[in-house]
C-alpha cells in the first residue's frame, strides 16, 4: 500500500514552531508518512524534507511586501509546482495567510484536501477573507479560545483543542538540560523579533533604554535565523547575545521587552513581566491604523480582552516610554504582581496541555482512517 504524503507549509518562526510540534505526533501516529514542504530548522528535525525555509520568507509590512513582491510571485509559482511533483494526499498550511490563502484557492482546484492550522487574523482585518475560507478550507485549526465563537457567527464551523505554546514550554521545562545559568545578575530580556526589519527597527531603541538598568544582565534573545553579527552592530559587550535560546533566557529573566507576536504569549507563560513593542515603517503603519480593527495587538491583551501589558507602538515605541514602563515591572511594583496574577488567569484560558496530539489525532480521523498507510 502505497505511503500517506502530506505537504505543509510554514512561513515563519512560529510556523516552523508549531509545525514540528504536529509533524512529531503525526510521525508517532502515522509512522512511515512522507512529509515535504516549506518550513524551517525545527520542522526538518522532525522528518520533513525542506523544499524552502523560512530564512527565505518572512516580509513584514505592506511596504515591504509590496517591494518584494516579485520574489513572492515567483515562491507561488515554485510551490505549486513542487506541490504537483510531490503528489500528496493533503496540505496542511500553517499561519502564513496572505501566501497560504492564495495555494488553498489553487489546492481545491487540484482536488487536494485543504487543512489550515493556526487560524487567518481575520478578526483583525479582511473579514472578507471568510468567503475564500468557507470555498477553499477542508478544515480550519484555531489556537485562540475566542476565534472558535468568531467563526460561529460567521458560520463556519473551526475546531478549538488547546494552544501548542503549553506542551513545547511544559517539554523544555521538564528536560533538566535545557535549565542553565545565564547570569547571576537579574536578567532584562529583550526579544526584537526575528525578521530583519524588525530587529533594525527595535533592537537599537531596545539597547538604549536597557542602559538605565545598570543592576540587570541584558540579554538579546537572537534568532538562529539571523547571524550573531547582525545583532552586535547595536550591542557592546555588555550586552549578552544568545542564539536560539529564547525558551532558556525567559526560563530565567526578571523583566523583558518584546516584540508584538506569538513571543509575548510564551513571555506570558513563562511569567516574565514585559512591554510590548511594535513599529513598522511609516506606510505600513498608516496603512494598518486605516485597515486593522483591533484594541490591542498583543496576543495576552487579545485573549484576555483588556490590557495586562502595555503596548508601545510606533511613536510611543521609544526609548523614554521603555525605560518608564519596565521600571513599572521591577520587584515588589505593583504592576508587576497585578500581571503575573493576570497571567495566571490566561493560562488557564489556554486549555489543557496536549493540544498537538489532539490536533494531530482529528486530522489523522477526519482525512486518513479509510486511506491507511
Amino acid at each position: 500500500m502505497p505511503k500517506t504524503k502530506i505537504f505543509i507549509i510554514a512561513g515563519e518562526v512560529s510556523g516552523d514552531l508549531h509545525g514540528s510540534n504536529l509533524l512529531k505526533e503525526l510521525n508517532k501516529l502515522m509512522p512511515g508518512t512522507v512529509f515535504s514542504g516549506w518550513g524551517g530548522d525545527r520542522m526538518e528535525k522532525e522528518g520533513m524534507t525542506i523544499q524552502k525555509h523560512i530564512k527565505e520568507l518572512s516580509f513584514m509590512g505592506f511596504l515591504e511586501v509590496l517591494l518584494n513582491l516579485s520574489t513572492i510571485l515567483r515562491n507561488m509559482k515554485d510551490c505549486k509546482l513542487q506541490i504537483l511533483d510531490f503528489k500528496p494526499d493533503a496540505i496542511i498550511l500553517i499561519d502564513f495567510p496572505g501566501f497560504n490563502l492564495r495555494i488553498a484557492k489553487w489546492a481545491k482546484e487540484q482536488n487536494i484536501p485543504v487543512i489550515f492550522y493556526v487560524s487567518p487574523q481575520i478578526w483583525a482585518w479582511k473579514q472578507s477573507r471568510i468567503k475564500l475560507i468557507r470555498r477553499d478550507i477542508s478544515k480550519m485549526y484555531c489556537i485562540l479560545p475566542f476565534e472558535k465563537d468568531f467563526y460561529a457567527n460567521l458560520d463556519f464551523q473551526v475546531t478549538y483543542l488547546g494552544h501548542p505554546l503549553l506542551d513545547e514550554i511544559a517539554y523544555f521545562k521538564s528536560n533538566p538540560d535545557n535549565i542553565k545559568s545565564f547570569s547571576e545578575k537579574p536578567i532584562l530580556a529583550l526579544l526584537p523579533g526575528s525578521r530583519t526589519q524588525e530587529v533594525k527597527r527595535k533592537l537599537p531603541l531596545m539597547i538604549e533604554a536597557s542602559k538605565a538598568f545598570p543592576s540587570y544582565q541584558v540579554i538579546v534573545a537572537c534568532s538562529a535565523n539571523l547571524e550573531e553579527s547582525f545583532y552586535r552592530q547595536w550591542a557592546d559587550e555588555s550586552v549578552k547575545l544568545v542564539v536560539g535560546e529564547t525558551y532558556g533566557i525567559l526560563n530565567q529573566a526578571n523583566i523583558a521587552l518584546v516584540t508584538s507576536g506569538t513571543a509575548t504569549l510564551e513571555t506570558a507563560i513563562f511569567q516574565v513581566p514585559q512591554v510590548v513593542c511594535y513599529k513598522s515603517s511609516g506606510i505600513s503603519y498608516r496603512i494598518a491604523k486605516l485597515l486593522v480593527k483591533i484594541k490591542y495587538i498583543s496576543l495576552v491583551n487579545l485573549i484576555m480582552n483588556k490590557e495586562v501589558v502595555t503596548e508601545l507602538i510606533q511613536g510611543d515605541c521609544s526609548v523614554e516610554n521603555m525605560r518608564s514602563e519596565l521600571h513599572l515591572l521591577e520587584v515588589n511594583q505593583p504592576k508587576r504582581m497585578e500581571m503575573i496574577k493576570d497571567y495566571q488567569e490566561l493560562t488557564s484560558l489556554l486549555g489543557e496541555k496536549g493540544a498537538s496530539n489532539r490536533i494531530a489525532v482529528d486530522i489523522i480521523e477526519t482525512f486518513f482512517t479509510k486511506k491507511g498507510n
